[in-house]
């Protein structure tokens, strides 16, 4: 099935809406969805956003803003319609029948740069399942012109009822195919984490919110060459390398994982199941935040609570604060604050610029001395290593 972006030319014209019901994270100059947007090869070219206590069950926002969005959108002259939240396949069928233009939301907009960005055979059968899952809640989209067909209320068995059902079983059967393949890819990883495990590695994993910096900060540490943009998710398949300490006399393993972003599609948490696998059986997280984004405290708590989903909250944690050199020196204290995970501990934090090289040796003495720690041994404030007294 093709993407509805697939057939628009490069920066297709859009209009953006998002609806602020209350909750603390929104956002709203929608800059974020404008970021998701232009990376898609889309041009936000106008923005709307309303207040409502609740979502109007049929289109979203109500019949009154919908029409608004139409005229604003033909204004425009917008392609489409994308909506900051997820919408349920009858909202979108509805709104796009009141605005006549294509509507699509926040979470086919994050799939779809997934498919655009995934590079290995794992990152792109995981796409596949994420979007599989989509299309398979809004088969019904596909087949309204055939409504009249049916025979009425409690009618069965009519023309475009049989052919929704026949695209539900192909499209069951392509997702039962993709997850056994993914499960293959699985076996295969849990096969190298063995391995790495026999031969006593320390395994440290880059996590964090989208454009954190994760890339640059991994490419740093490593001498590596691994794709770093400033964009969202310019990474989606996980990089590993031997990142060697010299202050501890040995070499870990470092992994660049997938950036998390607010409202991350559930059908990606599970199939990304696989990549966050390195997260989850990773010694330490070095949890990488963007200093300069004014959102940056949101942006923590949203981490933490993927991190928690994924089964990933007991993992020690350090965090990195990113992009020093672009943090105003009145902002410094506010960033210097306590941070706490979802179980009340505190995470101890360091500052760092991974662009310009700044901090990058506190960073890397840190790291020695956890992998030290983990293996009983101290560092002297000198750098030199002595056995831990109370090591078992």
């Amino acid at each position: 099935m093709n993407s509805p972006f697939s057939a628009e030319p490069p920066a297709a014209p859009v209009l953006l809406v998002g609806v602020d019901f209350g909750l603390p994270h929104f956002d709203a100059d929608l800059e974020e969805l404008g970021l998701l947007a232009q990376t898609a090869g889309l041009e936000p070219v106008a923005r709307l956003t309303c207040k409502r206590k609740a979502p109007d069950a049929a289109l979203f926002v109500g019949s009154g803003k919908a029409d608004e969005i139409r005229t604003l959108a033909h204004m425009h002259g917008a392609r489409e319609v994308l909506f900051d939240q997820a919408l349920s396949p009858a909202q979108q069928r509805n709104l796009e029948r009141h605005i006549e233009l294509p509507v699509n939301d926040r979470t086919l907009l994050i799939l779809e740069i997934f498919a655009q960005r995934a590079r290995s055979h794992e990152g792109k059968l995981q796409v596949e399942l994420a979007k599989l899952q989509y299309v398979s809640t809004r088969l019904v989209r596909r087949w309204t012109h055939l409504e009249r067909q049916r025979g009425g209320i409690g009618a069965r068995g009519g023309p475009g009822e049989t052919q929704i059902e026949l695209d539900r079983r192909m499209i069951g059967e392509a997702i039962k195919r993709t997850r056994e393949r993914l499960l293959k890819v699985k076996r295969q990883r849990a096969t190298q984490r063995r391995q790495r495990e026999r031969r006593d590695t320390f395994n440290i994993s880059l996590v964090g919110y989208t454009n954190a910096g994760k890339s640059t900060l991994f490419n740093a540490m490593v001498k590596a060459r691994a794709y770093a943009a400033d964009q969202l998710f310019a990474t989606l398949d996980t990089t590993t390398r031997q990142l060697y300490l010299e202050e501890a006399g040995r070499s870990v393993s470092l992994s660049d994982t997938v950036g998390f972003i607010r409202d991350l599609p559930h059908g990606l948490v599970d199939a990304f199941q696989a990549t966050l696998q390195e997260a989850i059986d990773a010694d330490l997280l070095l949890h990488v935040v963007d200093a300069s984004n004014p959102d940056y405290s949101e942006q923590i708590a949203q981490v933490q609570r993927v991190l928690h989903e994924i089964g990933a909250s007991d993992v020690p944690q350090l965090l990195v604060f990113n992009k020093l050199d672009m943090l105003a020196s009145e902002a410094r204290p506010a960033v210097e604050q306590d941070t706490y995970d979802l179980e009340g501990r505190q995470i101890p934090r360091i500052f760092v610029s991974a662009q310009a090289g700044l901090g990058l040796s506190a960073l890397r003495q840190h790291l020695a001395a956890t992998v030290m720690a983990a293996a009983g041994v101290t560092m002297t404030p000198g750098g030199a290593a002595e056995l831990s007294d109370d090591r078992d």
